[in-house]
């Protein structure tokens, strides 16, 4: 079987968690375990000093100064903006700690050291996609609130979201919760927050990038998809629906309406299904249907946009912003956050590099290098950002007439690892919406930070989207039922701590502690190397479910074996059966102490601590080897005594006899 091929250097990102918020539910068990898991796996495989782990605040935004305004107003906080957003940042890296997530930097777009590197990178990003002639200066209208005296920012417009087919509860001033991106002007039922009142429109000029130009090479950036291994396939239709021609949707019951003024309006095609409620109108051009759209609703004929690239917005006049550059005399404008949050990985990388006193230019090993390769894991409310967005402005870096394979020493493109909704009780949960889901530090109230780790890697997110039914949470829960949380969880602390305190607690009792040096079972070799194998190539494709399956079916046939054989030494006193039981059963421990490692480290480096053993344990250089190849003197080497009872993997104090 051929092995996959893994890249000399990694870098692997986990989103941005947004400032105004501690980390709920979706953060930890739909992004950053996943990314913590993989980036433990990729230091173990290719050398931790070949593998940045980064994320930090998403300081910036309207969002965040929309919250802290309503705050402050309420009286519930006491502080400047950057103190709250400090607040928050501070929050967050504490939960990411109680959950075993081990970055190399987790920064803040508007703290310290990382906020001054970020302005720079943002600066210059921008600045060279206007040399290489992919922005454009436009005049567009943005909602005013006449009373309040001022424009209003993104989350202080609400209405209804213009998208055709769109579930989403709220609209903002152009975009909606789902991510879904329009003209202020389509927002159906606008009302300002400042004052409850319908806001005006009134002209702004800022930069946009020309993303609707890269409709062929994102085409062929994702037939390449196509064809990645393990790449989920609901992504490419995700992304494939903002690649489709430009469409307005209207009602059958304005035909009459749209028939009277379709001698005005731009050349398009007509289609009509009978099971649809709605006709489409498909143009040639992004400008063709604009125009449309406002000749429509001139006449007041309802009607609503699909998905389509359009020009990406780069800056706008919220003041809580990084700043943007003066080009052409646009003065004192800041860039939006989502842009600058896709470009902000960048800016954490200098700085830990920095941190690490390495040469200014050495974050172009990382992210311009072939040799190396950034994974960006996000969840799908984001792929428009993350995918044809941020894939569309890495290409522009490279100049005017970009390549969808970046040339050596251009910014070349991540690959995207996407989890579907972890849904809280079977409901879509968002901390902005009407289901709350429990906070990530109220999780760790009823269950480890390892249960849980096991059990969201264990759903199945990379498929679809999934209910997380904690049984205390759960007011359907009856006494009798078990917990479905509990299910990969029970693999560590039952399973797997039975069959690794068997081993200490037997070599004790008949070898003085000493783990006997024997050739491993040919049977119990081929099993062990087979499964590394395999789990090798699950992580290469991120199918971490299949790891779970994997490591289950390991981890139960570790006790299989140990009962069945351990039991014949016993009955027939056979201690040269035992010595290789012993022999055999390390081995399969120090397996799967290794391919767990990255999902359960705490109780794996337990296990590493007391078979005495170096940090080399885990390096996927000697992955096949025996235990007994790290000691200095196999016949010697006695492991740290294991006092009665002691457990490798924890239950929570809650579960204690409720089990």
């Amino acid at each position: 079987m051929r092995r996959p091929e893994f890249p000399k250097r990694a870098v692997i990102t986990a989103g941005m968690p947004y400032g105004n918020k501690e980390l709920h539910l979706g953060h930890i068990g739909g992004v950053f375990v996943h990314a913590d898991t993989f980036a433990r796996f990729l230091r173990d495989r290719i050398g931790k000093e070949n593998v940045i782990f980064i994320s930090g605040t998403d300081c910036y935004g309207s969002p965040i100064l929309e919250n802290y305004r309503q705050l402050v107003a309420d009286g519930l906080f006491n502080g400047t903006i950057e103190e709250f957003v400090q607040f928050n940042h501070e929050r967050q890296k504490e939960i990411l700690k109680d959950y075993h997530i081990e970055l190399n930097l987790f920064a803040g777009s508007s703290i310290g050291r990382a906020a001054e590197i970020h302005r720079e990178v943002s600066a210059d990003f921008i600045k060279k996609l206007y040399a290489n002639g992919h922005l454009v200066k436009m005049t567009t209208s943005q909602f005013y609130d006449a009373e309040a005296g001022t424009f209003l920012n993104g989350r202080q417009v609400v209405g209804q979201c213009p998208i055709a087919g769109c579930s989403s509860e709220r609209g903002y001033a152009d975009e909606c919760s789902l991510g879904h991106q329009y003209m202020p002007a389509d927002l159906i039922n606008p009302k300002s927050t400042l004052t409850g009142k319908k806001p005006e429109m009134r002209d702004v000029t800022n930069w946009y990038f020309k993303l609707d130009s890269f409709h062929k090479l994102l085409t062929q950036w994702v037939e390449k998809l196509r064809n990645k291994p393990g790449f989920r396939k609901f992504v490419i239709k995700s992304i494939q629906e903002f690649l489709e021609p430009p469409v307005i949707y209207v009602k059958k019951d304005q035909l009459d309406m749209l028939d009277s003024v379709k001698e005005k309006l731009p050349k398009y095609t007509l289609h009509e299904e009978e099971n649809k409620t709605s006709v489409v109108m498909a143009f040639d051009d992004l400008e063709s249907r604009e125009k449309a759209c406002s000749i429509l609703a001139e006449k007041s004929i309802r009607f609503r946009t699909g998905k389509t690239l359009v020009p990406f917005r780069l800056t706008g006049n919220v003041e809580w912003g990084v700043p943007a550059p003066n080009i052409e005399g646009l003065e004192g404008l800041t860039i939006w956050v989502w842009p600058e949050s896709l470009w902000a990985p960048i800016s954490f990388t200098k700085t830990y590099l920095e941190m690490e006193k390495k040469d200014k230019d050495t974050w172009k090993d990382w992210w311009c290098s072939k040799d190396s390769k950034v994974y960006q894991f996000i969840g799908e409310d984001n792929v428009y950002f993350y995918g044809p967005a941020e894939m569309a402005m890495f290409m522009a870096q490279q100049g005017k007439e970009p390549s969808v394979d970046p040339p050596e020493g251009e910014l070349q493109l991540p690959e995207l690892i996407v989890n579907n909704h972890i849904l809280f009780l079977n409901k879509k949960a968002s901390s902005s919406g009407k289901i709350k889901p429990p906070t990530a530090r109220e999780l760790l109230d009823y269950y480890t930070a390892e249960q849980l780790r096991a059990h969201f890697l264990g759903v199945g997110l990379g498929i679809r989207s999934v209910g997380f039914q904690p049984k205390p949470l759960n007011p359907a829960a009856s006494e009798k039922d078990s917990d479905p949380v509990l299910k990969e969880g029970n693999l560590l602390s039952n399973v797997f701590n039975r069959a690794v305190r068997s081993c200490f607690y037997t070599v004790q009792k008949y070898n003085d502690g000493k783990i006997p040096v024997r050739e491993i079972s040919k049977q119990v070799l081929e099993d062990a190397n087979n499964t590394i194998l395999e789990y090798e190539r699950l992580m290469y494709e991120y199918n971490f479910h299949l790891v779970m399956n994997l490591m289950d079916t390991y981890i139960r046939n570790i006790n299989k074996f140990w009962s069945k054989n351990i039991k014949e030494a016993e009955d027939n006193n056979d201690d040269d059966l035992r010595m290789q039981v012993l022999a055999d059963a390390f081995h399969m421990v120090r397996t799967a102490a290794v391919l767990m490692h990255p999902i359960a480290p705490e109780g794996t480096e337990m296990i590493r601590e007391y078979l005495r053993l170096g940090e080399e344990f885990w390096s996927w250089e000697r992955i096949f080897e025996p235990v007994y190849s790290f000691m200095e003197n196999p016949e010697e080497h006695r492991l740290k005594f294991l006092e009665p009872r002691v457990d490798f993997f924890k239950k929570h104090p809650s579960q204690i006899n409720k089990q």
